[in-house]
């Protein structure tokens, strides 16, 4: 590819096509691409396919197999400085002889957060930072959050009929969006490190909660259960890569039984599983993103406590009705005022259905 006409715009926009590719695969790292540039020729791209292997910038090195002295290095990350599971990624371009360094926005990482571009710059590197920056922390919105308010990323995902229910008063929610939106919802759970449902969801439904694809891993399986009524046989528990979050209320030997089998569990005081401490334990356990996919009350409870990071919200065109059918629940709004508000919009239809996706607007309800 000819990069004599392309802006720097147009190079770091390439770097995000490339960071794409590893979706899914690269937590808790970031989605990271680069591109190596010297008079008007790209020299050797290269993307962060997984956590453990090398960096973009490395990849993008290698690739190119010839003198890197005097070109330009395009990222959509800031350069590490740090020693992690690979080595300092600007040590690495300094040794290569690179000029030019563009990158869309700096690292929120602590051991990062600025100190790459101040290294290269102290080796003579001439360095720009901010092209395409909304559109580089979008690409990452999960890992600037975790790093940014000390908690995973969480985004909400249900499924409802035009009235708002969940389900049936009876419980019943097979099926209330149609196969193509179904298919769709479980794709998302393939982007997210691992997925939340309290206690109600796996009674009733009795979940996988799998992406159910060969190439594609099942994220980590959170269950809330207060009191640890979770069936030893449910499908959630099929193995080990399962989180239960109970209380001291849960009875002893099915403690034991889980923990015999090797599923985590994690005991708090109190008589609810408190979603703040929880958020602080999964991240301590580096899970940078969760997807919370019911019931209505651990819905209800997420957006009362301000936890909500984006929305899913997929739509059939089906009027359920019923005072006792299932809707979000908890606290909720005192005022429409107070009401969780969603920007950055967009929709997405599948036939009759509808997915709303978007960016929860955190406003104080002063009545509430």
């Amino acid at each position: 590819m000819d990069a004599a006409s392309l802006s720097d715009e147009q190079c770091i926009g390439q770097t995000l096509k490339l960071a794409r590719r590893a979706a899914g695969r690269t937590s808790p790292n970031p989605m990271v691409g680069a591109l190596l540039v010297k008079d008007g020729k790209v020299l050797g791209r290269g993307y962060h396919k997984r956590a453990g292997r090398p960096h973009a910038e490395i990849e993008a090195m290698q690739s190119a197999r010839t003198n890197l002295a005097g070109a330009a290095l395009y990222v959509n990350l800031e350069p590490c400085v740090h020693y992690g599971r690979t080595p300092p990624c600007a040590d690495a371009i300094i040794r290569a002889g690179i000029k030019h360094v563009v990158c869309s926005t700096l690292d929120p990482n602590p051991q990062v957060a600025g100190r790459g571009v101040a290294r290269l710059k102290r080796a003579g590197i001439r360095v720009s930072v901010g092209s395409q920056k909304e559109a580089a922390r979008a690409l990452n919105e999960a890992y600037f959050t975790y790093h940014e308010k000390h908690r995973p990323f969480v985004a909400l995902k249900f499924a409802a009929s035009l009235d708002g229910k969940l389900a049936t008063r009876t419980n019943d929610s097979k099926w209330i969006t149609n196969d193509a939106a179904r298919t769709y919802a479980r794709s998302l759970r393939a982007r997210y490190q691992a997925i939340l449902v309290g206690i109600g969801t796996v009674l009733h439904d009795d979940p996988h909660l799998g992406t159910r694809s060969a190439r594609k891993p099942d994220p980590k399986r959170i269950i809330l259960d207060s009191r640890l009524r979770i069936p030893l046989q449910a499908q959630v528990l099929r193995d080990s890569n399962a989180i239960v979050a109970t209380t001291s209320r849960a009875p002893a030997d099915k403690l034991y039984a889980l923990k015999r089998r090797g599923i985590e569990v994690l005991v708090f005081d109190g008589g609810e599983v408190p979603l703040g401490k929880l958020m602080v334990k999964l991240r301590q356990a580096e899970i940078i993103s969760l997807l919370v996919e019911g019931g209505g009350t651990v819905l209800g409870n997420f957006i009362d406590q301000k936890l909500a990071d984006k929305v899913y919200a997929f739509y059939a065109p089906l009027l359920i009705g019923g005072q006792d059918a299932v809707s979000i629940s908890g606290q909720g709004a005192g005022q429409i005022q107070g009401s969780l508000d969603l920007d950055r919009i967009s929709t997405k239809r599948f036939q009759d259905n509808i997915l709303i996706t978007g960016t929860p607007h955190y406003v104080i309800d002063q009545n509430s």
